[in-house]
């Protein structure tokens, strides 16, 4: 996990924390600067948990010790205080009073702050197997509901236009019919943001069962969707005011499927090329040319 990814990572997992685990986290994302001050006894007080509670809070959310979470959010500050899209950090709050200037500066930065994330935890190895499974597959299925539902087609529109034999799903029962007939020579990409969604992950679950590559698309590395993954390729989210869940996350998942669609563009150079070619002139035809009216 990359150390400027923390607070994504706390905030992706506290749904799962319960009791005192769960105060810890709520303190952290409260404050995070504050937080670097503190040794694990004093947030332990602040919290009104313990020192041990704090150091299993860490292990919870995968990171190894409470020295581990210091650094990693002394760095997350730093990058943002000297970040591309501003000197500070702007927040994630938009007010019904908040003029239309700072609406935009606070969806710039967290779109920015999520794609930045995102390609910092890019698992190379992982989008290298699902490119090559994806290159080589007889037939492509993308599983999606709901927003992720929206990404699913993006995807087929995408992977399509180089030659593969893809296409989304965003109904369930389609989904299913759909899997129950994938062979080993196939591949399946489930998108949910949550990776608990069961109208996605069943026939994704079903594609496995039928020896097809799966690959996750999400923000949870330890959700149902991962889990059941055979390929997990994970995304960050840039939740604002009015813009929460998958709503959110949007813009980094589209980044994965970016980089997915031109690595196999790369692989498949020769189809995607052709295919490129005998398309390209599409778009122009359908054109509407104005006309100019004295």
């Amino acid at each position: 996990m990359p150390p400027t990814d923390v607070t994504a990572l706390i905030r992706t997992e506290l749904p799962r924390l319960t009791g005192s685990l769960r105060k810890v986290g709520e303190l952290i994302l409260e404050d995070p600067a504050a937080v670097t001050h503190c040794s694990a006894a004093e947030l332990g007080r602040r919290t009104g948990t313990s020192q041990a509670t704090v150091t299993r809070f860490c292990r919870a959310v995968g990171l190894d010790s409470y020295q581990h979470l210091l650094i990693a959010l002394a760095r997350e500050r730093g990058r943002g205080e000297v970040s591309d899209w501003g000197t500070a950090e702007i927040g994630s709050d938009i007010s019904p009073d908040d003029d239309l200037e700072r609406v935009v500066a606070v969806v710039g930065s967290a779109d920015l702050r999520a794609v930045q994330q995102t390609i910092d935890r890019i698992d190379l190895d992982a989008l290298e197997r699902a490119a090559q499974a994806v290159a080589r597959a007889r037939r492509v299925d993308v599983y999606g509901v709901g927003g992720s539902g929206a990404v699913a087609l993006e995807t087929e529109v995408r992977l399509f236009r180089i030659g593969c034999a893809v296409r989304g799903w965003n109904e369930v029962h389609a989904a299913a019919t759909s899997a129950a007939l994938l062979t080993p020579a196939d591949v399946a990409i489930g998108i949910s943001h949550s990776g608990s969604t069961r109208e996605t992950i069943e026939p994704f679950e079903l594609a496995g069962e039928r020896g097809a590559t799966t690959v996750a698309i999400t923000a949870d590395p330890r959700s149902p969707l991962a889990r059941a993954a055979d390929v997990r390729l994970i995304s960050a989210s840039s939740e604002t005011s009015f813009r929460t869940g998958s709503i959110g996350a949007r813009h980094s998942v589209l980044v994965l499927i970016d980089c997915l669609y031109v690595r196999v563009a790369q692989l498949s150079y020769t189809r995607a090329s052709a295919s490129l070619t005998l398309t390209g002139h599409i778009a122009g035809q359908h054109a509407v040319t104005s006309r100019r009216t004295r």
